[in-house]
This record gives C-alpha cells, structure tokens and sequence, in this order.
C-alpha cells in the first residue's frame, strides 16, 4: 500500500468534498495557475494541459506526496466557455445555452511526486440545456450564484432545473472531479480506495 501522502491541486469546495467520498486522507493547495486557453488550442486541450499545469505546481510544494490535479472546459458551439466569475457574464453564458448541448471536458491528473510517473485522462460530458426564459435564467442565477462554475449552472445543485439530459460516463466529473477515473490511477500508484 502506498503510503504517500495525497494533495489535491485545487481550492474547490466541490472537489475536496467529491475527494473526501473517497475516505481517504488528503490536503488541498492553491495551484495558481493562469486558466487562459492557448490560442489555437480545443477546449480538450486546455483541460488536459491545465490540470497538469496544477499537478506540477503542487508537486514543487509537496515533493513527496501523490497530486491530483483536475480542470474543467466547456465548449458550446466551438466556443470554449469559463467561469463566468459574474452575474453579467453568467447570464450571458446561460442564455446562450439554452435549447442547445454544452460538452464539458473533464481532465484529470495523478503526478507521483517522487517518481515523476504522470497519468492524466478527460471524461466528456454533454448536458442538454432546457430552453429556460430569461425569468428562470434571472431567479436560478438570484438563489444559486454559479459565479465560479465552467457554464453558469451546478448540476450537483438547483442547475440540475436547467439541464433536460445528461451524458457522459462519469456522474462526478461534471461536478468537478471524475472520481471513476481517479480510483482507477490511484490503483495504479498502490493506493486502493476499498
């Protein structure tokens, strides 16, 4: 059993308490990384590198330890869509989506510290958007404020009245942290969950 200790490279409440269903010990850092999308680069491509970008960060501040490093993109009709970090930008990104299916890329990354092994994988997840009114986008932006969320909506909260479909193969990934793919690469360090 590997003994290392686990660090999450992120400040997301969402993702220390995805983590924490795991039952197993970690400590979270701030990965402070610039999240501005390459020019040329897909939205894949962006998760991928930047939940790297995380993960090595961390693993200067934590050289004996396992990192995990995750970023999330969402692209809707070619055009990669972030945190809307505002009321203004959340309606605009909501009202943009409504009717339509946003694809959400989910990257994950486990960087061994120590050895320098480093698995990284993305979970795609496409979410159908109700054709909601500018009321609904105004009343669910009022009660929620999503301001931090890639699309404006929480579907582990009250986003979840927006949404009309949800594909992808991980429930969790959505949310921030695909956990299916992290059990998985923890194995694979000698780290069993159960």
């Amino acid at each position: 059993m590997n003994s290392q200790p686990l660090v999450l490279a992120s400040t997301s409440i969402y993702r220390s308490q995805l983590l924490a269903t795991l039952q197993i010990p970690f400590q979270t850092t701030a990965p402070n990384v610039d999240e501005t999308p390459l020019p040329g680069e897909s939205a894949e491509q962006t998760s991928w590198r930047l939940s790297r970008a995380k993960a090595e960060v961390a693993a200067k501040r934590f050289p004996d330890a396992l990192i995990i490093g995750s970023d999330q993109v969402a692209l809707l009709e070619g055009q990669q869509i972030g945190k809307p970090l505002n009321h203004v930008n959340a309606v605009s990104q909501l009202s943009a989506m409504r009717g339509k299916t946003v694809t959400f890329y989910t990257a994950l990354t486990l960087l061994n510290a120590v050895s320098g092994e480093m698995q990284t994988d993305v979970a795609i997840t496409e979410v159908s958007f109700r054709d909601m009114s500018d009321d609904a986008i105004e009343r669910y932006l009022r009660k929620e404020q999503p301001y931090h969320c890639a699309g404006s909506a929480k579907s582990e909260g009250l986003g979840i009245a927006l949404i009309s479909r949800i594909k992808g193969d991980d429930p969790n990934a959505l949310i921030g942290l695909p956990l299916i793919l992290l059990v998985g690469m923890l194995e694979k360090q000698g780290v069993r969950v159960i």
